[in-house]
């Protein structure tokens, strides 16, 4: 038996585990969390499992008190592969970052935390070592996730809590720009060639234009056309080979599934939206937009010559950020200092709602 709670962070739900309730990092807890979830399924449904067959779900969080003074939490993520044998740690989840400071508070983690009010939990992610603040309020000993704040891809409102992300740049790659370029060409393996922005801010993203593969950027559920889904996750592992995070691009395919992600964004087509975007989650178009994508969104929306800024019509810089996703809108600011270097993305700020919805403990078989 293992104790396991289920929460909703944002527009993903995700396992929370103790971390020292689990084996050592390696094969054997990768092998016992991948059973858990219902992977490899070759059927792509994780019934024997507590997955549900989408990539949004199909995650796993590990916490513990953190190791380091300055800090309440260390927070690694690990996205499943549905249909492979394979856990990619490789990045960070920008909307069960939401739910994290939940679980923390429930499982008296933060040492300090007040009974009543306003509580602010310093958070290390551990997969791109980057620090998150998140603030939140406390009633009668609990984390207040009751509310009357609504986010679009989420039906039911919950309180608001906010994150920061600080200094989000660079926790793949070491920069901002991997290539340092605001805009590069990817050369893909039909012999044609895409432009695109690849930037590392949350987890690393590949930004193309719609109309440059064949989109009108509106798009909703599965991309239907195989020759796209190809093209796009070329146009991913192109990029993740350009920004020096894979030898090549079937490398980038099979071991780095989950990141870099590929968005791919048109000029706005809701009124009071700077552009519209969506993007790729393990492969399937995401319901809404993963909350790192809209980190390097808001962050590449700010720097002249991107192709997200190019597609809000100029930069997006000293006011938030708002854009169309697949299931509405979302806002969010990148606040940013301009350096001898050029410029630095301070911090991203984002409201999320999250809740737990079940605590328990998983029966295990006895192979796995």
């Amino acid at each position: 038996m293992l104790d396991v709670t289920l929460l909703r962070g944002g527009t993903s739900k995700g396992l929370f585990f103790r971390h020292d309730d689990l084996p050592p990092a390696g094969a054997a807890r990768d092998a016992l969390l991948l059973r858990v979830l219902g992977s490899p399924d070759p059927y792509g449904k994780q019934i024997d499992g507590l997955g549900t067959g989408i990539s949004t779900t199909s995650k796993v969080v590990l916490l513990h008190p953190s190791q380091r003074d300055d800090h309440d939490i260390d927070y690694l993520f690990g996205h499943v592969s549905i249909a492979e044998p394979l856990i990619d740690w490789s990045g960070n989840c920008g909307n069960l970052s939401a739910a994290v400071p939940l679980f923390a508070l429930l499982q008296g983690m933060v040492a300090g935390a007040p009974r009543d009010g306003a509580v602010s939990v310093r958070i290390w992610q551990a997969n791109i070592g980057k620090t998150i603040i998140a603030e939140l309020t406390m009633r009668n000993g609990l984390p207040v996730w009751e509310g009357d704040y609504h986010i679009d891809g989420v039906a039911f409102p919950g309180a608001p809590l906010t994150l920061r992300f600080l200094d989000p740049a660079g926790g793949a790659s070491g920069r901002l720009f991997p290539t340092g370029r605001v805009c590069d060409t990817l050369s893909l393996p039909d012999g044609s060639t895409l432009a695109a922005t690849l930037i590392d801010a949350g987890n690393p993203t590949v930004f193309v234009r719609a109309a440059d593969v064949g989109l009108a950027g509106d798009e909703r559920g599965d991309l239907a056309d195989a020759a796209v889904n190809r093209q796009l996750e070329w146009v991913r592992a192109a990029g993740a080979v350009a920004m020096g995070l894979a030898a090549d691009i079937d490398t980038a395919s099979r071991e780095r599934p989950a990141t870099p992600k590929v968005s791919f964004v048109s000029p706005a087509t809701a009124p009071g939206t700077a552009l519209t975007a969506r993007i790729l989650s393990m492969g399937r178009l995401h319901h809404a937009y993963t909350g790192t994508g809209a980190i390097a969104l808001a962050a590449a929306a700010a720097i002249d010559g991107t192709l997200v800024a190019e597609a809000c019509g100029g930069v997006v810089r000293g006011k938030a950020l708002r854009f169309a996703h697949a299931s509405g809108q979302q806002q969010l600011e990148a606040r940013l200092s301009s350096t001898p270097a050029g410029w630095h993305i301070d911090e991203v700020v984002m409201t999320r709602t999250a809740r737990p919805l079940l605590q328990g403990s998983l029966f295990l078989p006895s192979r796995y």
